[in-house]
């Protein structure tokens, strides 16, 4: 069911966003992270093993992110993070689908 919001007597086009606007507001800027691994089109437990590969080249501290596209890497990843005392930061979704999914190197 529709139903009309009071706009206290602004136009309808006045009130309205743009879809730009909108999907800028709800997709965070995804932040900067030290080293990009591109695991898009692998499975998992691919992913995993190429971030556990990688971790050490980045300082403490830093940030890696992992771009993967395998629904298993959403979940699998920040497990791996929980088990291996590493942070899993945040993740994020990619434009063209997938996630970039940032871990902290904590040791």
């Amino acid at each position: 069911m529709w139903r009309r919001r009071s706009n206290g007597g602004a136009s309808a086009s006045e009130t309205r966003e743009a879809p730009e606007a909108r999907e800028a507001q709800q997709t965070p800027a995804e932040p900067q992270s030290d080293l990009t691994i591109d695991a898009l089109g692998r499975k998992c437990p691919i992913p995993i093993i190429m971030l556990a590969e990688q971790i050490n080249v980045v300082p403490l501290g830093g940030v890696v992110a992992v771009h993967a596209d395998d629904p298993a890497a959403f979940t699998d990843i920040p497990a791996w993070c929980r088990l291996k005392s590493h942070g899993h930061v945040a993740t994020y979704d990619l434009p063209r689908g997938g996630w970039s999914i940032h871990v902290r190197r904590n040791y």
